[in-house]
């Protein structure tokens, strides 16, 4: 359980394991962030795979260990793990693909939303809830995603959006069986394990400084929010509405 990750032959995977549903704590958010950093770095890397086992591939934070921990260190950690983990995959030196199935909600919306390639089984779930849990965040990764008003909706209504749109949009590589998931993540990879290595890094950092937005900075902004919401006692309430399992208190203001 947790984060595990092998180097064979210039192809790096990392694979995510938190059951049961893939919500990361805050430590693993820094562990991810290291392990992808430090994988980048090496230069026997290729290309990294990022993919997850279990029912899908990311429930963004781990809320239950928020609402369990005193005081804000947990708020404040998820927010810290989460902005370095999608800040290292985006900057990782060598090319991401994200390997998702089942679904992607919250933080594996900005770690697909910063990878350069992603390839998802059939049927997968793209959404950001945040609006529910009393937060703010990774618009800035949906919008890369998604077309600006179909983002739109889907921050204010936390409705999802599948694979199939997504690659319909060409935000999604490739949409597969769930059972080829790994492997057709495995045979894009072997494509650059045939390119010059220094070309291919030229590539990615070229890629990234033409961006037209900051991610970086534009996700803290978008942070920023939450920590006003959670001040004002209502992100507090939608958490506990989530961890209860009720309908939060709608005149909350």
């Amino acid at each position: 359980m947790g984060i595990s990750h092998e180097i064979i032959d210039g192809i790096a995977e990392v694979v995510v394991d938190y059951p049961p549903v893939n919500a990361i704590p805050v430590r693993g958010w820094f562990e991810l962030a290291e392990v992808i950093t430090e994988l980048g770095n090496n230069p026997e890397t290729r290309v990294v795979i990022l993919r997850a086992e279990g029912r899908g591939f990311n429930a963004g934070v781990d809320i239950k260990e928020m609402q369990d921990t005193e005081g804000f260190d947990a708020l404040l950690g998820a927010n810290r793990g989460c902005w370095e983990s999608f800040k290292a995959v985006y900057e990782c030196k060598v090319p991401v693909i994200t390997a998702v199935h089942g679904y992607c909600m919250g933080g594996g919306i900005g770690l697909a939303g910063n990878s350069d390639i992603i390839i998802a089984a059939k049927g997968t779930k793209f959404a950001l809830p945040e609006v529910d849990r009393g937060a703010l965040g990774a618009a800035t990764h949906l919008a890369r995603l998604v077309p600006p008003l179909k983002m739109r909706a889907m921050v204010l209504t936390c409705e999802p959006a599948t694979a199939e749109e997504l690659h319909a949009w060409g935000s999604v590589y490739a949409v597969v069986e769930p059972e080829d998931l790994a492997k057709n993540a495995r045979e894009l990879a072997q494509t650059f394990t045939k390119k010059i290595p220094r070309v291919v890094r030229a590539a990615k950092e070229c890629l990234n400084n033409i961006d037209p937005v900051d991610v970086n900075r534009s996700y803290r902004f978008e942070q920023g929010f939450t920590f006003e919401l959670n001040l004002a006692g209502v992100a507090d309430e939608a958490r506990d509405a989530f961890v209860e399992k009720r309908d939060p208190k709608a005149d909350k203001k």
